[in-house]
């Protein structure tokens, strides 16, 4: 009987195997953390690089279209990091992998900071895009290797819950130093900065795991993953199946959560501001409002995809999540609605579109081998945000050319109906 089966574990699990989960969940949490920060603090960092007036309605048009390419940027940064960092988790293995990726987001966000002008903030984003993209991959084959079979679906939901908590951690600082802390908001040339320095906290926790946790004894170094390994007849369609849900599902997130600070910003504009107020203090309040919604749909969404998994299987549990997610887009960007329902209707889209997200931590290492893990997961994971990356650019562009950006919103909701109709064709493989 393994340490894991002992009557002392909690959830099967012995105390190493909760510290590598514990490891992981850090290392993606932060992750997140580091790679929407840009994000949040785009409605100032943007003016303030381009000297641009915050009051001007075209500003808020040229923030957006900014946010919008500078997020694709970092989504093929993120693809290239990811598919490289996936065959160095198969060959370097997955610890020292975690290591490197986690080291160099962290070092890249939190050079941000410094950034005199935008192309150079652009640079260190994409710097930290390519160890952000790597660090899944490496993050979920350590997990997978390192919890028993019947433990996967459970650690890896389990693995994704520190998403959202990234997100709640970013919009914490975001609100700490933007709003709340009087010297730091007053000055919009520094709050900003302050908000991207923040980003260093990884590093210190990426020290501290390497003294912890070891390579899992079922990995092996593999001298030579290839990438066409991936499309033999034997793994051809897991790959395939694989590659489709997250496209559909990166698609959709991207071109919702990377606006969702940029839409609640603007639903801020015909607000009252309260005595002691200024508008910038309203604004950050909205955006506050908006992704905390979104962001405890998101956790509540990761945690049912433990059940949906169990008693479902993986096929219907896609199809229920892209159905709701659906309808959660055409709901909350589609329909007319105040603007307090609206920033409290991303509590839906965060529990479909973002839940769903929990589902890929166990599914996408359940398609390969041991030897082909990193590199399998980390291509699936990580190729789609090639394709993704026109997209958040393509929101951004027709908002620029003059339409609505709700109205631009709502039709991502085709995107997971493409997904509905992929997994009913039997493309998406069945690894209960």
């Amino acid at each position: 009987m393994s340490e894991a089966q002992t009557s002392g574990a909690l959830l099967g699990l012995n105390r190493y195997q909760w510290l590598v989960l514990f490891a992981a969940w850090l290392g993606w949490g932060f992750d997140v953390f580091d790679g929407l920060l840009f994000n949040y603090v785009s409605p100032i960092c943007v003016p303030a690089l381009l000297g641009l007036d915050p009051a001007d309605p075209a500003t808020k048009t040229e923030t957006l279209y900014v946010t919008a390419w500078l997020t694709s940027l970092l989504l093929l940064g993120w693809a290239l990091g990811g598919i490289a960092f996936g065959q160095l988790t198969d060959r370097l293995g997955r610890t020292r992998t975690l290591l490197l990726t986690m080291l160099t987001y962290s070092l890249a966000t939190a050079a941000c900071a410094l950034a005199p002008n935008l192309p150079t903030l652009a640079l260190f984003r994409f710097i930290a895009s390519l160890g952000i993209g790597g660090e899944w991959a490496a993050g979920a084959a350590l997990v997978a290797e390192s919890l028993p079979k019947e433990r996967r679906v459970l650690g890896g939901a389990l693995l994704y819950t520190s998403a959202p908590m990234g997100l709640f951690l970013a919009t914490f600082v975001n609100d700490l130093f933007t709003r709340k802390l009087d010297r730091i908001a007053a000055d919009p040339t520094l709050s900003w900065r302050v908000v991207f320095a923040t980003g260093l906290l990884p590093a210190l926790v990426a020290l501290a795991i390497r003294t912890r946790v070891r390579e899992p004894e079922l990995w092996q170094p593999s001298s030579a993953p290839r990438l066409g390994e991936l499309w033999t007849p034997e793994l051809r369609k897991n790959t395939l199946g694989g590659l489709s849900m997250a496209v559909i599902a990166l698609i959709t997130w991207w071109s919702c959560s990377a606006f969702i600070p940029v839409v609640a910003g603007n639903l801020s504009a015909g607000a009252p501001i309260p005595a002691g107020q200024t508008a910038a203090l309203v604004r950050t309040g909205f955006i506050t409002t908006a992704t905390t919604a979104f962001n405890l749909g998101g956790l509540l969404g990761t945690l049912i995809t433990i059940p949906a998994a169990l008693y479902l299987g993986r096929r219907k549990m896609f199809l229920l999540y892209f159905l709701a997610g659906a309808a959660s887009i055409h709901w909350t960007f589609g329909l007319d609605h105040t603007a307090s329902v609206r920033m409290l209707s991303m509590f839906g889209v965060g529990l479909s579109v973002f839940g769903v997200f929990g589902a890929f931590s166990f599914y996408l290492p359940e398609l390969f081998p041991t030897r082909l893990r990193g590199t399998g997961s980390g291509l699936c994971y990580n190729a789609g945000r090639i394709v993704t990356a026109a997209f958040p650019f393509g929101v951004g562009w027709v908002v620029r050319g003059g339409a609505a950006p709700l109205e631009v919103l709502s039709w991502v909701a085709l995107v997971p109906l493409i997904g509905v109709v992929l997994v009913a064709s039997g493309l998406v493989s069945e690894t209960r």
